[in-house]
């Protein structure tokens, strides 16, 4: 799903690495503010990025975490993306996706859908008629200078299920515990859902190279000894090789491992367009609003597209993060 805030802030985000003792990682727990989702289904989302602390892991800059929540129908009709690719991956329920690339999909669980929108491109999502409970992440990549005006483009992929150490881990992206999905990324990523049973403890090989997320959906999970509960993302910074999880419940705990190499570019995200400056954003905005071939058409979608909210009436400009040195701003 995507982005329907009525008043969504224009952030500017930029990436604030942190190096961590790979003998005892420092784990940065980030507690998720509720986001009202305006539009026909006028939802409600647990946003864990971006925020004031931290805005991006690896190329990983935006996720909204929601249900499980009973729905008579979610219903959003054609938005337009450019600079990012769209990340899709269910708990329960299931939800039809349309683009103008031409896709006609459905989003399962256990199953990723990943739309590259590049220079442009517009979808539509709406659940089946059977799913009456809908629970799952929207997850956001970042596309570097050099990709973000690629082709649009979508990828499907069921990963297998590897399991070790009383744990059950589907990769849908990167390489994770001697699997590899096949889906190509434009900078190092890895995606993972992984559920620990009850008192389980594992030791998983990470990449030094990346920084890493644990999003708890259910359960507690212990990351490096540090408690991260349901709805909170614990951080991790480069430099470990080995990633400690325990599940101390007495039912089984379910969270996504994300990571990646530190994003070297400082992005702008508004609606759901992410750019490099104001004035691009404005320029977007424009395009979609006046039916910009830039963006393509949906086919097959019964109703109107919905229409861009209202630019912010100040310009923002990026805040001094004083820890790093580094420039970042938030709304």
């Amino acid at each position: 799903m995507s982005n329907t805030e009525a008043t969504p802030a224009e952030l500017a985000c930029a990436d604030r690495p942190t190096a961590t003792d790979p003998d005892s990682p420092a784990v940065e727990v980030l507690t998720p503010r509720d986001v009202p989702l305006g539009g026909p289904r006028a939802m409600r989302v647990r946003r864990t990025l971006p925020q004031r602390s931290r805005s991006l892991i690896g190329a990983w800059c935006f996720a909204d975490h929601y249900g499980p929540d009973e729905v008579a129908k979610m219903d959003v009709a054609p938005h337009p993306h450019t600079g990012l690719q769209t990340v899709s991956w269910l708990f329960a329920g299931e939800i039809e996706h349309r683009d103008s690339l031409g896709t006609h999909a459905m989003v399962r669980p256990g199953e990723l859908n990943l739309m590259t929108g590049g220079n442009g491109i517009c979808h539509s999502e709406v659940s089946t008629p059977a799913t009456k409970t809908l629970h799952g992440v929207q997850l956001w990549v970042a596309l570097p200078e050099r990709h973000r005006h690629t082709a649009r483009a979508f990828d499907h992929y069921v990963p297998s299920v590897n399991r070790i150490e009383g744990a059950e881990i589907r990769v849908f992206l990167g390489s994770l515990a001697g699997r590899t999905s096949p889906i190509p990324t434009f900078t190092p990523l890895l995606g993972a859902e992984i559920v620990l049973s009850p008192d389980a403890h594992m030791s998983l090989g990470v990449d030094p190279r990346f920084e890493h997320g644990v999003l708890v959906d259910t359960g507690d999970v212990d990351v490096a000894g540090t408690r991260v509960r349901a709805a909170e993302l614990g951080y991790v910074g480069i430099g470990v090789r080995s990633l400690t999880l325990s599940n101390r419940g007495a039912t089984p705990a379910r969270f996504l491992l994300l990571g990646g190499t530190p994003f070297e570019e400082e992005i702008l995200m508004w609606w759901n367009f992410v750019g490099r400056t104001h004035e691009e954003i404005a320029t977007f905005r424009e395009a979609w609003e006046a039916g910009s071939d830039q963006f393509g058409s949906v086919t097959g979608y019964p109703g109107e597209r919905l229409p861009a909210p209202a630019l912010p009436a100040v310009r923002i400009k990026p805040r001094r993060n004083p820890a790093s040195g580094q420039e970042t701003a938030h709304g």
